[in-house]
């Protein structure tokens, strides 16, 4: 059974930069994905997906929202997906899920990480 599981998310001030990453929890001949998306959630709003890696062409694909400055990026050999976030704002305070080989909008809809806080003061 594959878990995904993110890190690197903490409090820091706005004007930063942190970067998460989202690991297959065991060796799966599935990885690399069919894809990899990341998503936020902030309190007492939906759920809103940030963009999408598919790693076996590197193509990606982000919403406007937080275009050019998060970067999604991959590293096969480590089973490890990234989300690279710069310039962060208050805004930017949620919890920050990884998703893979779903087939929704940005990956979503088969596996899912439990999150990690960004929280940005």
């Amino acid at each position: 059974h594959v878990q995904l599981v993110e890190s690197g998310g903490e409090s820091t001030q706005a004007g930063g930069s942190l970067r998460l990453s989202c690991v297959a929890s065991r060796d799966t001949d599935r990885f690399p994905f069919t894809c990899t998306g990341w998503f936020r959630q902030a309190p007492g709003k939906r759920r809103e997906g940030l963009g999408v890696i598919f790693p076996r062409t590197g193509y990606t694909m982000y919403a406007e929202s937080i275009k050019y400055r998060f970067i999604i990026t991959q590293d096969n050999d480590k089973n490890t997906a990234y989300l690279e976030m710069r310039d962060l704002t208050p805004e930017d305070t949620a919890v920050y899920y990884c998703a893979a080989e779903g087939q929704e909008a940005y990956c979503g809809g088969a596996l899912w990480g439990q999150g990690t806080q960004v929280t940005v003061s």
